[in-house]
């Protein structure tokens, strides 16, 4: 497991809870690395959570070789210039990522837009298959052992079957997908969509209008999903509208935490830092506007989220601008 944030921790004891694993969590931090190991507990990232005998802590990136599987639980930034370090340890196995967002890339014939999926930017450049873990589950609560179920889609059928079988156990359910691209579109766009949600329940309007705002973000969700060739059936799944209503609605969103604390007339930058994690949601509405405008795509609402992310535009005005747009047909 590489990233010891409060995701990859989690997953790593919930795998670890398994008779036949042996989890190694690898934290960037050799200091971090450290005190994990010794207090056997991610005290800055999931307090209270013990770590399994199986749990091995280690900041040495070389141990990447000798593992089946690598899981990467790092920001979506992060990630190109991991599986680059990780290329150069000489690691081959089968590669997943937790991550959900968009890549920022160059411009080029494959990537006009300059933003990309991972598994675009990161199949290329891997000996082995890749994958994505995706779907509705805070990490607390993985690690706690509450039900949890999520959706496993990779470049490769029999990658996708076996990081299935790998993360199936006790209260965690994992469903095979034979569409990447629209489960890591759903995992990107739910972010966008959960800090409307939270900026609209910030400002009291109420359950309607949180309700309206995940019906028709799952529709803006799918027309992109189908420009960049996914498949719209995936976000009626775990990768989809589950994602979509946990973020969107559930108080251990960080990203739902952002809307609200925008609606309360915070600066982003304050946000941010009183959160204290990263909002995937922030970037990835970014790179959504860009991809919705050279796709021809309406996305209304994940476009009024980048108006106030980044155009200056207060939370209330940004609402009122969405309620004066011509009706047109709901399936449309």
């Amino acid at each position: 497991m590489l990233g010891a944030g409060a995701w990859g921790t989690a997953l790593a004891v919930h795998l670890a809870r398994r008779a036949d694993i042996r989890v190694r969590l690898w934290a960037r931090d050799p200091r971090q690395a450290e005190a994990m190991a010794v207090a056997r507990t991610n005290a800055r990232y999931l307090p209270g959570i013990g770590f399994p005998p199986s749990v091995a802590v280690t900041a040495d990136l070389q141990a990447a070789g000798e593992a089946d599987f690598l899981v990467l639980a790092t920001p979506m930034a992060a990630i190109a210039e991991l599986v680059e370090a990780l290329r150069e340890t000489g690691a081959s196995a089968p590669l997943a990522w937790l991550s959900k967002g968009f890549l920022r890339v160059a411009v080029t014939r494959e990537f006009p837009a300059g933003a990309a999926l991972a598994h675009q930017v990161m199949a290329p450049r891997w000996p082995a298959a890749v994958g994505v873990i995706s779907g509705p589950s805070f990490a607390e609560e993985v690690a706690r052992g509450l039900p949890t179920a999520v959706a496993v889609a990779a470049t490769a059928p029999n990658l996708a079957a076996q990081l299935a079988a790998l993360l199936r156990a006790d209260t965690l359910r994992a469903y095979e997908s034979d569409d990447i691209t629209g489960v890591e579109v759903g995992g990107a766009v739910k972010n966008v969509l959960a800090i409307a949600a939270g900026a609209s329940d910030g400002l009291g309007f109420g359950h309607n209008a949180r309700a309206a705002i995940i019906t028709r973000g799952l529709a803006e969700t799918g027309r992109l999903s189908a420009a960049l060739g996914g498949q719209r059936e995936t976000l009626m799944g775990l990768a989809g509208l589950g994602d979509l209503v946990l973020t969107c609605t559930g108080d251990l969103s960080r990203n739902r935490r952002v809307g609200l604390a925008l609606a309360q007339g915070k600066p982003l930058p304050a946000v941010l830092d009183e959160i204290g994690h990263v909002a995937e949601g922030v970037t990835a509405a970014a790179a959504v506007r860009t991809l919705a405008r050279h796709h021809g795509v309406d996305m209304p609402i994940c476009e009024a989220v980048c108006r106030v992310l980044y155009d200056g535009v207060a939370p209330r005005a940004a609402v009122e601008a969405l309620l004066r747009r011509e009706p047109r047909a709901e399936s449309r």
